[in-house]
C-alpha cells in the first residue's frame, strides 16, 4: 500500500468537517496496522486526531440527508481529497493498494 494523504490534508479534512457545526457527519476509520474498524463517532476536534493519522487506511463519512450530503461534498471538493461517494456518504483514502487508482473529490 502507498500513502495518498499527509497530515496537512488530514487536518484540512478535520477542520472542514468541524466547521459544519450542526451538520457534521459521523465518521469511522479503518486501521492499516491491525484492520481495526472504529465505531461511528461525531467528535471531530479531539477524537479524530487522537493518535495521529499515520495508520488510517480510510475514513468513512456517514451522511444523514441530501442537504448534509451537498454541504459535505462542497467541503471535500474544496480541499481536493482522494476519495469516493458511497451510499453511506463518502470514503476518503489515506492509503491505497499498489496498482489501484483513485479519483479525487
Amino acid at each position: 500500500m502507498h500513502s495518498v494523504m499527509n497530515n496537512t490534508k488530514w487536518r484540512e479534512l478535520q477542520m472542514s468537517m468541524y466547521s459544519l457545526e450542526s451538520n457534521r457527519p459521523l465518521w469511522r476509520t479503518l486501521c492499516t496496522t491491525n484492520g481495526y474498524l472504529s465505531s461511528w463517532d461525531g467528535e471531530w476536534y479531539y477524537h479524530f486526531s487522537e493518535g495521529g493519522f499515520d495508520d488510517i487506511e480510510w475514513v468513512e463519512l456517514r451522511i444523514e440527508n441530501e442537504s448534509q450530503r451537498k454541504l459535505v461534498l462542497d467541503k471535500l471538493r474544496s480541499i481536493h481529497l482522494p476519495g469516493e461517494e458511497t451510499d453511506e456518504g463518502f470514503k476518503i483514502y489515506g492509503y491505497i493498494k499498489i496498482g489501484k487508482s483513485i479519483d479525487y473529490l
